[in-house]
């Protein structure tokens, strides 16, 4: 595996902090993922760093929908991170996995009453298609074996371990309701069982 680095100024609340961007090529999936370093270098003597293992929504990141607690959890994982340092690994697998022309599609039969994953499943997808083995790989590859999950996600971190990432603390993210994701929310603790205040 063969990576580039660059520190690149995000901006997060209403300052502009520096990160280190890793772009990894050679990873499991053939894709661009990404891993974001918050304080770098006090990184190097952090033996289990907090993590956030962040999937890739276009919608709720880039254009900010409140159909969904995407974007929001990631920007919470920003303030987290410039503050005590940590790593945002965005994987770039955009709809649990489905991408974002069938994401779109999905939208549609949730607007017709289906729950989210419901709407996968009509439309011909298991509800989640994302997997963690770059994730690990990403980990390993920085020099992390040991970590804090920042994730309201069991099932993320249940597979992590099976990778060989000791998740030693999980890190519940905030709830984030609103009027067009109350349903969703509810649908993914009842059926998938994240930890949300719903």
């Amino acid at each position: 595996m063969t990576t580039i680095r660059s520190r690149v100024p995000l901006k997060v609340g209403k300052n502009h902090v520096p990160c280190e961007i890793v772009s990894f090529n050679g990873l499991p999936e053939d894709k661009e993922h990404v891993a974001l370093l918050f304080k770098a270098e006090a990184l190097l003597s952090n033996e289990a760093p907090l993590v956030r293992v962040h999937s890739e929504c276009l919608t709720g990141d880039a254009f900010y929908s409140s159909r969904c607690d995407c974007g929001q959890q990631l920007n919470e994982a920003f303030d987290l991170m410039a503050e005590q340092g940590g790593i945002v690994i965005y994987l770039r697998q955009e709809g649990r996995g489905i991408g974002l022309y069938n994401k779109l599609d999905a939208y549609e039969h949730q607007v017709a009453g289906l729950n989210t994953f419901e709407a996968n499943k009509i439309i011909g997808f298991d509800h989640d298609l994302r997997t963690y083995h770059s994730a690990a790989a990403i980990l390993k590859h920085l020099g992390f074996q040991k970590i804090r999950l920042l994730s309201n996600n069991k099932n993320k971190s249940k597979e992590l371990k099976t990778l060989g990432i000791d998740v030693i603390e999980e890190v519940n993210t905030k709830t984030y309701v609103t009027e067009d994701n109350i349903n969703y929310l509810k649908a993914k603790r009842s059926i998938d069982g994240h930890a949300l205040a719903v």
